[in-house]
């Protein structure tokens, strides 16, 4: 059906063949019984074409539905451009990123109280994990009566693992349900599966949007070691997460992105959600830094215009991470940078920088929308590590 590269925040991207059959049976299902988009419904979803949302966008229309398409920046008009959108069309689902959401959040957009926002029945938020605060904000500012389903796959399967039910509730801080007919689980290191603790998303059986293989890998190797190297025969798909008690999901962050301090294994999104709640802060990025023997956690940090990384600011980060998480996800470091290196499909890079800061090359360089922003990270005096 297509040939898609992986965004590449993990190394070089993959170039990961796709069948016809499997993917549109997958997309199908995950529009018409995850998504309730029904003929005549307007799906939306604000993505660049080389994002695999677009892909999935596209095969809306064998639901019954009209596309809406966007080209330019969500921030025109302070931000209302895509809720002028939805009201002109009469949009039933609006697609975004969680990054959107956070962004508009922090500049205090309202548009349950500028908007009708009528037809909108559902709201759907995936590229990374959608914080507790994020539900909170479109229940409250958004529009009160819609199913906000937070989604999580990749390029690699070019759907969802876990996704939306709209006959379901939703959970503040979760994604609701498992994909129908996948076999999702969360695996420890010896492959027991876990409910209630963090563990690594597999699917222990074969499932329709099972990648063709890779490009040139005749004999598939890589593909089997992309996939199938930690569990025999039990796709593992490199997402540390926990399966709740309501049977949902959530995702901690990328499972080879993990920080792991003293030994105790603790995902990236678990910081991202404390610091990207403060005002001062735009966007931060997380990454462990080899140090004495042991690792210890560097989070750098983007300001709005204006602000400076003082002491106190500083502070106020620790405490807030203290307060709601633990001492142990507490950063060693806090450092400012001017811009944090993100992919083209927006996906930021915490591999990258873990590489740049340990002096290692970058095997990813072209996949990087902002190469130029890991020349804030390289070489910082205040990382030596003599």
């Amino acid at each position: 059906l297509y040939l898609m590269y992986s965004s590449g925040t993990t190394g070089v991207p993959k170039c990961i063949v796709h069948g016809a059959g499997g993917v549109l049976l997958q997309h199908l299902k995950e529009h018409r019984l995850h998504c309730d988009i029904r003929p005549g419904d307007k799906l939306f979803y604000f993505t660049t074409c080389g994002w695999m949302m677009w892909n999935w966008l596209v095969s809306g229309l064998a639901a019954g539905a009209t596309l809406l398409l966007y080209d330019g920046s969500p921030f025109v008009s302070r931000g209302r451009i895509l809720f002028d959108f939805a009201d002109s069309e009469g949009m039933t689902h609006f697609g975004t990123s969680a990054k959107f959401i956070d962004a508009i959040a922090k500049v205090g957009l309202n548009p349950a109280r500028t908007h009708k926002l009528g037809p909108l029945r559902a709201m759907l938020s995936t590229g990374s994990p959608l914080l507790p605060e994020g539900f909170d904000y479109v229940y409250r500012n958004v529009k009160a009566d819609l199913c906000l389903s937070s989604i999580s796959g990749g390029t690699d399967i070019v759907s969802c693992f876990v996704l939306g039910n709209p006959a379901a509730p939703v959970w503040r801080g979760e994604i609701q349900c498992k994909g129908l007919g996948l076999a999702v689980e969360v695996f420890d290191d010896e492959g027991h599966s876990l409910v209630g603790e963090k563990g690594e998303l597999v699917c222990t059986k074969p499932f329709p949007a099972m990648p063709l293989g890779f490009w040139n890998d005749p004999d598939g190797a890589r593909y089997r070691a992309a996939y199938f190297e930690k569990y025999p025969n039990v796709w593992r798909h490199g997402d540390w997460c926990e399966i709740t008690s309501h049977g949902g999901m959530i995702i901690y962050g990328r499972s080879d992105a993990v920080l792991n301090p003293g030994g105790v294994r603790i995902g990236t999104a678990e910081i991202y959600r404390q610091v990207e709640s403060l005002d001062e802060v735009v966007e931060s990025i997380v990454i462990g830094q080899d140090w004495e023997g042991d690792v210890r956690v560097v989070l750098f940090v983007k300001l709005r215009e204006g602000q400076v990384l003082d002491e106190n600011l500083i502070n106020g980060i620790k405490k807030k991470i203290r307060d709601n998480a633990t001492p142990r996800h507490v950063p060693d470091k806090v450092l400012q940078v001017a811009d944090i290196p993100r992919t083209k499909s927006g996906k930021i890079v915490e591999l990258a920088v873990r590489d740049v800061v340990h002096g290692r090359p970058i095997k990813n360089l072209e996949a990087l929308a902002n190469p130029e922003a890991l020349a804030y990270f390289r070489e910082r005096p205040e990382l030596a590590t003599a």
